[in-house]
């Protein structure tokens, strides 16, 4: 049964969804492929949320790099490729749409790349924000390009939060 908790954030207020032991959503106000709140289910703390509230808050105090919590991205099998990939890209450093897509064995798939980030359920956790042009440019953001940068900045060390 999912079940929900909002929590505050440099970012704004996020909302960490469950299911069955895993975490299955992080989505900010606003946030472009937000699904309807009831879909959320019951707002309650328990354990697992609790956890992920704890790591959120050491990664934005700047003392974790590296999430480990139990996921279930539900999504097309290129989806969960793309998403997988995001998980290896490491904090401070970005990939382009291109090279996720070389990765992913499709060289001409930098756009299908960029339609599957868009739709990432697990923002920061699942590192979308890591994602950029080929250019070094900033190309989209479900949470909006100004959180983008601010999450980019954040990770290379040009801005902590406390």
């Amino acid at each position: 049964m999912k079940r929900h908790t909002v929590i505050d954030s440099p970012y704004g207020p996020l909302t960490l969804v469950a299911d069955e032991g895993a975490l299955c959503g992080l989505y900010m106000v606003g946030q472009r492929h937000r699904p309807a709140e009831e879909s959320f289910g019951a707002r309650d703390d328990d354990a697992l949320l609790d956890e992920a509230t704890d790591q959120l808050a050491a990664y934005f105090a700047g003392e974790l790099k590296e999430f480990d919590l139990p996921l279930r991205l539900d999504g097309t099998p290129f989806q969960q490729g793309v998403w997988e990939q995001l998980r290896l890209i490491p904090y401070g450093e970005t990939r382009s749409y291109g090279e996720l897509a070389e990765v992913l064995g499709n060289v001409g798939a930098s756009r299908a790349v960029g339609l599957a980030n868009g739709k990432n359920p697990i923002g920061i956790i699942v590192p979308c924000h890591r994602v950029v042009g080929a250019n070094g440019s900033l190309t989209g953001y479900g949470g909006g390009l100004d959180r983008k940068q601010r999450l980019l900045d954040f990770e290379s060390g040009a801005a902590l939060f406390s």
